[in-house]
């Protein structure tokens, strides 16, 4: 009975409008996201800027993208660069203190440091590489 009343085009209409006031949403959470994350700008600043979003909400957050687009881009780029580094050094930390390779070259060392003998050392390549 509420399909006869609604037809297929204001159904299309609807989801239109929802589709627009999510991207909307998402568009403006992301913009008080990087203001909030922005070193540069003093809380002055931030607070005429979240004023601005909030009293002319199109035309603050249309004005903010097109004057820090660039910027925002930039930022994230920095962001995704450092959190790639901070995941780098983890894999290198956690991957080179592990696994046979590792065991034999501390013993190796041990050995050139002359704190074992050169059967202690035989004996722990052995166990490291599980023969």
């Amino acid at each position: 009975m509420l399909a006869a009343d609604y037809p297929f085009l204001d159904v299309f209409w609807t989801m239109l409008v929802f589709f627009q006031w999510i991207a909307w949403f998402i568009i403006l959470f992301r913009v008080l996201m990087d203001l909030f994350r922005r070193h540069d700008v003093s809380g002055l600043g931030k607070t005429a800027w979240i004023i601005f979003v909030i009293l002319l909400p199109f035309l603050g957050v249309f004005v903010y993208i097109i004057t820090q687009g660039r910027h925002m881009a930039e930022r994230d780029m920095k962001d995704a660069q450092a959190a790639q580094s901070q995941f780098d050094d983890y894999v290198k930390t956690v991957a080179a203190s592990s696994g046979p390779a590792a065991e034999i070259e501390k013993a190796k060392a041990l050995l050139d440091a002359g704190s074992i003998t050169q059967a202690e050392f035989d004996a722990i390549k052995a166990k490291a590489l599980g023969s």
